[in-house]
């Protein structure tokens, strides 16, 4: 596929790029290469291998010294020609598991593992970096999937993961990753009391988080929540710069906690769920009131999925430089996959740099219980995984594609369905479709900001703003809310 000439007598061939070499003290040397492309010659012409072994048997040394560097060349050619087979043939296997393959049927396919790979095994291929990942983004529930998530979490190099745990769940889980674990405060979702839950009832519960360790705060700001309000019977009570929300920002802050926000959605979804802009609005109109409040509370803001809108690193890269209280995180599994993956090559890591220390690796990962098995599924991440093993590639996938994302030059279809795509066209595609993954090949200084650094520098932001607050408070009592 590159040009590169293929011998006709060579039996199979590998297309790759040399990226190390190691000069090393004996007959032969070492040499590391990144595998594009790989095949199998079907035919070897009689006249072209005679041709070449003559042009080999006829070869005569000059000189004495020549023959014997000849001689031990030609010795050693035998061994390493068996290497090379080995080798060939370990790397052509590596190439077949990762490449894309066509699924001929939609049966039984596991939508987070399309082609049926071995996630434990290929965790083996990462390298072991220096340094434990932060995920900064996941909604860690259920003792027993938890026991899953953390295997995961071993496989893959993480060290940490914050997490949005219901209240009720956080001492399970506490249980199982202890100090692994850092709580963010969010409302109790499961109530069919919206305007309490969002309302009244958040605040009792960010209350509750505080005195647990939490320090962050999630405020949701999704598009869709205009849905819950409507039924609560007030179409704006659930905007970002409305009473209820402003007042949970108010009570989070005077506690020392930090923010993190849900704005915005997909262009997919602004495509289609979300094309009736007059109820909706427009995605530029969800930043109107997020810029608004940035400058109004200056303590740190984490603002989720690259900020709601990765499919635009121009509008990131302005908002970000006019509101450096703003970080972002990589969270939204699918989503980054699909939208990151078409940006021109190079573009991700040149917006990574620019912003260095406020971009936080995040998986959003879902783990619940009712992934342990089959039944009536409350909801739709609860029915994502019915036994052990399908929850474990659930978890598993998401952090396989993400570091393959982020640490290679993988080019391929993503292992994970993406039902984003059949939704924008149906035509052309179905809900286990996935979309190209295309890996950014970061170099590791960047690695480590993403992966470690630039949580570590939300946490500090943070402390300073939290030593901040407790000085000016220091004396004074701080406002209840009712």
């Amino acid at each position: 596929p590159s040009g590169a000439p293929v011998p006709l007598r060579a039996t199979a061939w590998f297309d790759c790029e040399i990226v190390r070499h190691f000069d090393i003290e004996a007959d032969h040397e070492v040499y590391i290469g990144c595998i594009h492309h790989a095949g199998r010659n079907a035919v070897i012409p009689n006249a072209t291998t005679s041709t070449v072994i003559k042009k080999r048997v006829t070869q005569t040394p000059k000189t004495k010294a020549e023959g014997a560097r000849l001689a031990t060349r030609n010795k050693s050619r035998p061994r390493r020609a068996h290497y090379c087979l080995r080798a060939l043939q370990t790397l052509v296997t590596i190439e077949r598991v990762t490449q894309s393959t066509h699924i001929h049927s939609h049966q039984n396919v596991n939508p987070s593992n399309r082609f049926g790979w071995d996630y434990r095994a290929l965790s083996k291929q990462f390298p072991t970096l220096p340094f434990a990942i932060t995920d900064a983004h996941s909604h860690v529930n259920g003792a027993r999937a938890c026991k899953i998530l953390r295997e995961a979490m071993d496989l893959y190099g993480i060290g940490s993961i914050w997490s949005m745990t219901y209240l009720e769940q956080v001492p399970v889980v506490r249980e199982e990753l202890g100090d692994r674990l850092r709580l963010i405060a969010v409302p109790d979702f499961a109530s069919k009391d919206r305007k309490h839950s969002l309302g009244a009832g958040f605040l009792e519960r960010i209350e509750k988080y505080h005195e647990l360790g939490s320090r962050l705060c999630k405020i949701w700001a999704a598009p869709r929540s205009v849905e819950f309000a409507i039924e609560a019977g007030d179409a704006t009570m659930f905007q970002l710069d409305a009473p209820l929300r402003v007042a949970a920002m108010e009570l989070a802050n005077s506690l020392g906690m930090s923010l993190m926000v849900h704005i915005a959605d997909p262009d997919t979804w602004f495509q289609t769920r979300y094309s009736d802009a007059a109820r909706y609005g427009t995605k530029s109109a969800q930043y109107l009131p997020l810029e608004r409040l940035l400058d109004r509370f200056t303590s740190p803001w984490l603002a989720a999925h690259m900020g709601g809108w990765p499919e635009d690193l121009h509008f990131l890269a302005g908002i970000l430089d006019r509101h450096p209280n703003l970080f972002l995180d990589t969270s939204a599994t699918k989503w980054m996959l699909r939208e990151i993956s078409k940006h021109p090559q190079g573009a991700m890591e040149t917006f990574l740099e620019r912003f260095r220390g406020r971009i936080l690796f995040g998986s959003d990962i879902v783990t619940t219980d009712e992934h342990m098995s089959a039944g009536d599924a409350k909801s739709e991440m609860a029915a994502k995984a019915s036994r052990p093993e399908d929850a474990f590639d659930l978890y598993a996938s998401r952090y396989w594609a993400l570091r393959t994302m982020w640490e290679s030059d993988f080019d391929g279809e993503s292992p994970i369905a993406d039902p984003d795509l059949a939704m924008v066209d149906p035509q052309r595609f179905t809900a286990l479709d996935a979309p190209r993954l295309r890996g950014q090949n970061l170099r590791p200084n960047l690695l480590k900001s993403l992966y470690v650094d630039a949580a570590a520098n939300f946490v500090s932001a943070g402390k300073k703003f939290e030593d901040s607050r407790t000085a000016n408070t220091s004396g004074h009592t701080r406002p209840t809310h009712s």
